[in-house]
C-alpha cells in the first residue's frame, strides 16, 4: 500500500485481481518436408508461409513441374488451412538430419507453434518411422501419413511395412506404418487438378488435403471435433473406390480411408490414430490432450520459484480448474456438470514433505474427452399394429 498519501481526496489504486487466465494454444498450424519445384530455394530452412501465393513466389518461381510438396501445400490453403511451415529438403535427399547438423524434420523441433506434421508423398517404412518418431519426442502435434500411390490389394495397408524387406510385388509385411498414437493414416491419394497446371490433373497424397480439413475443423467446431465427415475440396477424383467391406476392415486397423459418396462426392471417412491403445484410438482425443497439456505448461510458467504451499496450490487448482470449465461449456469435455467432466488435484496429498524438498510441485488432473459417434445404429422391427423402427446398421 503506498505511503504517499499526503493531500485529502480519492486514491485510485491498481491491484492484482490473482487469477493468470490460461489461453488455448493454436492446434492448427502444419509442417510440411518434402522437394520444392524450384529445388534449391531455401534449402533445409523452416519458413513460415500464410497463403499460396507467397509459397508459389518463394518456392515455386519458374518451375512447371508440380512435387508432392507444393500440391500439398496448395491442398491445405484450398482446405480451409491458413498458416504452415514449410523445409524444402531438395530432391532425393531423405527426412532424417544427419549427425551434427539440423535439416528436415530435426528443423521442425524449434518452431512450438507446429501441431499437424507431413511429409508429402513419403510413403517407406522408414520415411513413416521418421515422422512419427519425431512427433513421439515433441509430444505436441500429430502425424498425417500417406498410403502408397499405387495398392493392389488394399488389405495390405492393415500390416505393417518393414524396411529393405520385400517381396515380388513389395514390402513383404505389408504398407501400412507401425503403430503409434501421434500419427493418422490416409488411404487412397487423390485426383485434382495440377496447382502449377489448372488445365491438368493428377494424382497427389492426401496429407495436404487433410491438414486443411484438420484446421478447418478446429476453426469451425474445435479441436475436440473429429476431424472427419467433412469435404475434399479440389478433389475431382480417388486412386482406389473401396467397397463397404473394405472399409470396414481398414477402419478396425487404423487406416482412415476417403470415400466417394453420389450426393455428397468426395469425403475424409476415418477419424482414427494408428495406436492399438483403446484409450488414444480416435485422433480428437489425441489431439485435444496435446492442446490441453500444451496450453497448461506455456501458461503456468509463472509457478517456478513461487513458495511451494497451500496458496499456491490453490491458485493452481483456480486456474486450470477455470481453463477446463471453459472447455466443458465448449463441448469438449464429457459430463453434464463440470464435476463429471474433469478434476483438478493439487494439495498435501499430491504434495508431501519429500517432493516440496526436492522443489517439486505435483498437480493431477483428470478430464473425461468427447469420442465420436462413430456407429450410428438404428433397429427396425415388426408388431402386429405395423412397422417399429429397430433397423440395425453402421457407418
Amino acid at each position: 500500500m503506498p505511503s504517499n498519501y499526503m493531500a485529502p481526496g480519492i486514491y485510485v489504486e491498481e491491484v492484482s485481481g490473482g487469477a493468470r487466465p490460461i489461453e488455448a494454444v493454436g492446434t492448427s498450424t502444419a509442417g510440411f518436408v518434402g522437394a520444392a519445384p524450384n529445388k534449391g530455394a531455401f534449402l533445409n530452412q523452416a519458413r513460415a508461409v500464410n497463403n499460396w501465393s507467397q509459397f508459389a513466389r518463394d518456392y515455386v518461381g519458374e518451375a512447371t513441374e508440380s512435387t508432392p510438396l507444393s500440391a500439398a501445400v496448395f491442398g491445405f490453403f484450398e482446405n480451409g488451412g491458413s498458416r504452415c511451415y514449410v523445409v524444402n529438403v531438395g530432391p532425393g535427399n531423405p527426412l532424417v538430419g544427419k549427425p551434427g547438423t539440423r535439416t528436415g524434420l530435426d528443423l521442425l523441433e524449434q518452431i512450438d507453434e507446429i501441431a499437424i506434421v507431413a511429409a508429402p508423398g513419403y510413403t517407406s517404412a522408414g520415411d513413416y518411422d521418421a515422422v512419427l518418431k519425431h512427433c513421439e519426442k515433441m509430444e505436441d502435434r500429430v502425424a498425417i501419413l500417406d498410403a502408397p500411390p499405387e495398392v493392389d490389394d488394399p488389405m495390405r495397408l492393415k500390416e505393417t511395412a518393414v524396411e529393405g524387406e520385400s517381396g515380388e510385388d513389395g514390402p513383404s509385411k505389408g504398407l501400412g506404418p507401425r503403430a503409434s498414437e501421434y500419427g493418422a493414416f490416409y488411404f487412397p491419394w487423390l485426383r485434382v487438378r495440377n496447382e502449377l497446371a489448372p488445365s491438368e490433373s493428377h494424382m497427389v497424397p492426401p496429407s495436404g488435403h487433410v491438414a486443411g480439413i484438420w484446421a478447418r475443423t478446429d476453426a469451425t467446431r474445435g479441436v475436440h471435433k473429429a476431424p472427419a465427415n467433412e469435404a475434399v475440396r479440389g478433389a475431382l477424383n480417388l486412386s482406389y473406390h473401396l467397397t463397404r467391406a473394405e472399409l470396414g476392415e481398414l477402419n478396425q486397423a487404423g487406416v482412415n480411408c476417403i470415400r466417394f459418396f453420389a450426393r455428397e462426392g468426395i469425403r475424409v471417412w476415418g477419424a482414427r490414430t494408428i495406436s492399438g491403445d483403446p484409450e488414444w484410438r480416435y485422433l480428437n482425443v489425441r489431439r485435444l490432450f496435446n492442446m490441453i497439456k500444451e496450453s497448461i505448461a506455456e501458461n503456468t510458467r509463472w509457478i517456478v520459484f513461487e513458495p511451494n504451499d497451500n496458496t499456491l496450490w490453490k491458485s493452481i487448482r483456480r486456474d486450470i480448474g477455470a481453463f477446463l470449465t471453459g472447455l466443458w461449456r465448449d463441448g469438449a469435455l464429457m459430463g453434464s456438470t463440470p464435476e463429471e467432466a474433469f478434476f483438478v488435484k493439487c494439495d498435501a496429498e499430491t504434495n508431501p514433505p519429500d517432493s516440496i524438498d526436492r522443489g517439486i510441485v505435483v498437480t493431477v488432473i483428470g478430464i473425461a474427452p468427447v469420442k465420436p459417434a462413430e456407429f450410428i445404429v438404428f433397429r427396425i422391427s415388426q408388431h402386429q399394429s405395423g412397422t417399429d423402427t429397430e433397423t440395425q446398421g453402421g457407418s
